[in-house]
């Protein structure tokens, strides 16, 4: 089959044909891919010049492309979104005139889900876990139950959008990200903010304090290196707290940000420690480009998955977790957790599981920056030793606090509960969480990572372990964010988390204040493709 594959979400008019008969060594080999990209004078991407673009250079690189096909062409596949609504509209015209021009099928892929697939397929994995860090996205995903689940998401804005505004700071060009990892390379550490709820991230605040440091005179240089340094441990941190939720061992890097010599050696470190293997498609690959639209294109035509031209409307706010995911087998999501040893690595930490008592130490993180290893693991051992006793006296089940030694990241607790909440979800479990969560809510903190990981479950009890990230505040917003990571590993890890979900919420509502359900709604409809 002979696909040809057209990509214009946002900067990059390109076309690609992909023939997966072709006697390539490397399916990938067999992909010839033409970029036209567009290059704003100043500033970021405008979406009317982005736009204008797409009309001058679309018809272009399709006509190379075609010229390049060895044969006729079976399917077209064009990036239906997320991106940029003109230019997205740009793309479908085309797409659809070509379509129906050759008289064959046209398939409509999710710009992101192709950035997930290609590492997938190039990799060999089975079922990893992806981190998608480019230009207006960032998220972690893993495969479920027929579909990517989005396990962690940035709350503002993307990855390489947080870079460029800083950029544009300094009034340097688009794209900003390649400027900052050359200046970094002659810099030194800074501290500037670290923002991670859960598995999901923020950039605001960081972005807005390496403004200000910059303005009060700090060395570009330095904070460069120091905004490298905390975004990218950030998105390395989470993406290990994923492996650790699904009990995954795989782990594929998509998205143009991933081009950055310094995200993957840090993924690759985190991976080598953990026992994980861990993949980076070719350059080719992470940047936006029709090569993924036409490898996913073909999939999809495999299982049927095509489009009626009069069903086809691009779609800006696209989600990776709306698409169906028609070309894999439900059986490649089955996770299989491993058995509870005398020692289990967590995400942030080693835990030795005695008969009574339980001895965590957070290790030194070799990705992590030395100082802001140091930083983290220090702050996060005093807050989850004090907010595991301060929910105990709201009257939350917990286990006692027997030692804590701040310096060298080690905890020793009472041993509570027979196994994690994820390998036995039960509504009544689910119930007692919510009843739990809004408890220590009403008690003025959150627990900054209410995953099923982190409660234990037992005959008669169930508990909230690992506060780590938690920390006292006032603020519903945070409140909702502890919701909204709990239903994010239900999605992770239930086969009926809809249900679960809702089953949480309403004994929230019924418990808590009313006003925290009421900003989970506001968390989950904002825009992640700003």
């Amino acid at each position: 089959m002979r696909v040809l594959g057209i990509e214009g979400t946002a900067w990059a008019a390109s076309a690609a044909v992909y023939d997966d008969a072709a006697d390539a060594a490397d399916a990938t080999d067999s992909i010839f891919i033409e970029t036209d990209a567009y290059q704003p004078d100043s500033g970021g991407i405008h979406p009317r010049e982005a736009a204008e673009h797409m009309s001058d250079a679309i018809p272009k690189v399709v006509e190379t492309a075609l010229d390049a096909a060895d044969g006729p062409i079976d399917a077209v596949a064009f990036s239906r979104g997320p991106g940029l609504g003109p230019c997205l509209r740009t793309v479908g015209t085309a797409a659809r005139a070509l379509a129906q021009t050759l008289d064959v099928p046209l398939v409509g892929v999710n710009h992101m889900v192709a950035h997930l697939e290609i590492g997938r397929q190039q990799s060999g994995f089975d079922s990893p876990v992806c981190l998608n860090a480019s230009g207006a996205n960032a998220h972690v995903l893993g495969y479920r139950n027929g579909r990517y689940r989005v396990l962690g998401e940035t709350m503002d804005t993307g990855v390489g959008n947080a870079i460029d505004k800083f950029t544009r700071h300094l009034g340097w060009s688009h794209p900003g990200g390649p400027k900052v990892e050359a200046a970094a390379e002659d810099g030194e550490y800074t501290e500037l903010p670290y923002v991670v709820k859960g598995m999901d991230f923020s950039f605001s605040g960081i972005m807005s304090a390496a403004k200000d440091a910059y303005d009060d005179g700090a060395a570009v240089e330095d904070v460069c290196y120091a905004l490298q340094e905390n975004v990218f441990a950030m998105l390395t941190e989470v993406a290990e707290r994923a492996l650790s939720l699904t009990g995954n061992d795989e782990l594929v890097l998509g998205g143009g940000v991933g081009q950055n010599d310094r995200l993957r050696e840090m993924l690759r470190e985190m991976c080598d420690q953990r026992g994980a293997d861990f993949y980076a498609p070719d350059p080719r690959f992470l940047r936006d480009n029709a090569g993924m639209i036409a490898v996913l294109g073909a999939e999809m035509v495999r299982a049927s998955d095509t489009l009626a031209v009069e069903e086809s409307a691009v779609n800006p706010n696209f989600r990776p977790d709306e698409v169906p995911v028609s070309w894999r087998s439900d059986s490649e999501s089955v996770a299989v957790w491993r058995d509870e040893e005398n020692e289990v690595k967590g995400a942030e930490a080693t835990v030795e599981i005695g008969d009574e008592r339980v001895t965590k130490r957070r290790l030194p993180k070799s990705y992590r920056h030395p100082e802001l290893d140091a930083r983290l693991r220090r702050d996060r051992t005093v807050l989850e030793a004090r907010l595991t006793s301060e929910a105990r006296r709201a009257g939350v089940p917990t286990p006692v606090v027997y030692d804590v030694d701040p310096e060298s990241g080690l905890l020793v607790f009472e041993r509570v509960g027979e196994a994690d909440l994820r390998e036995g979800l039960t509504a009544e479990r689910v119930r007692e969480v919510a009843r739990h969560l809004a408890a220590i809510h009403g008690a003025g903190f959150v627990h900054g990572d209410p995953t099923t990981r982190n409660v234990r479950v037992g005959p008669d009890r169930t508990y909230l372990i690992d506060f780590g990230l938690g920390y006292n505040t006032d603020d519903a917003e945070d409140y909702a964010m502890d919701c909204h990571v709990f239903g994010q590993s239900l999605a992770g890890t239930a086969d009926d988390a809809d249900a679960l979900r809702e089953t949480f919420e309403e004994t929230y509502a019924g418990v808590g204040d009313g006003a925290v359900l009421d900003r989970l709604r506001e968390v989950e409809g904002r825009g992640r493709y700003q």
